[in-house]
């Protein structure tokens, strides 16, 4: 397998801003709160981000722990993020994203504390969420195709 593999998504507008998302064979309704003009099918973009941050740092877990001879025997991550909607509103210069995002790990095991406090520190360090958010990524408009 090469190193450098290409993921994929579609994003399909649907009644008012609910969208129904697909990679390879799987489908996620994403949704605004009503209080946000949806109607509350599904988590929002913003939330659904948070959500594959904790899931990515949860894989990392399960792929890393026996690496480090932690022995999971429960992980949960609760992730929290802080955004000023005056940015995505247009009401004021504030950035419209993430100014802050915040996680905290659970983690039932018997490993001791060292162990598991170096296991969690490169943990974050394979993170690809993690690693695209806290990083730059070479994000561009790829190309506009008008369907008549």
């Amino acid at each position: 397998m090469a190193a450098v593999q290409t993921f994929k998504a579609t994003a399909h507008l649907q009644n008012g801003v609910q969208v129904k998302t697909a990679s390879r064979q799987f489908e996620l309704i994403i949704d605004e709160p009503k209080s946000l003009g949806g109607t509350d099918t599904g988590m929002n973009p913003v939330e659904a981000l948070l959500a594959s941050l904790g899931a990515c740092q949860a894989i990392v877990a399960r792929v890393y722990a026996p690496k480090f001879d932690v022995k999971l025997e429960d992980f949960r991550v609760e992730v929290e993020g802080d955004i000023d909607l005056d940015g995505f509103f247009n009401r004021s210069d504030v950035r419209p994203g993430y100014s802050d995002i915040r996680y905290t790990f659970y983690v039932k095991t018997g490993s001791p504390q060292e162990k598991v406090e170096e296991f969690v520190e490169f943990l974050e360090s394979k993170c690809p969420v993690g690693d695209t958010i806290a990083n730059p990524v070479n994000l561009k408009l790829d190309r506009i195709v008008i369907e008549s």
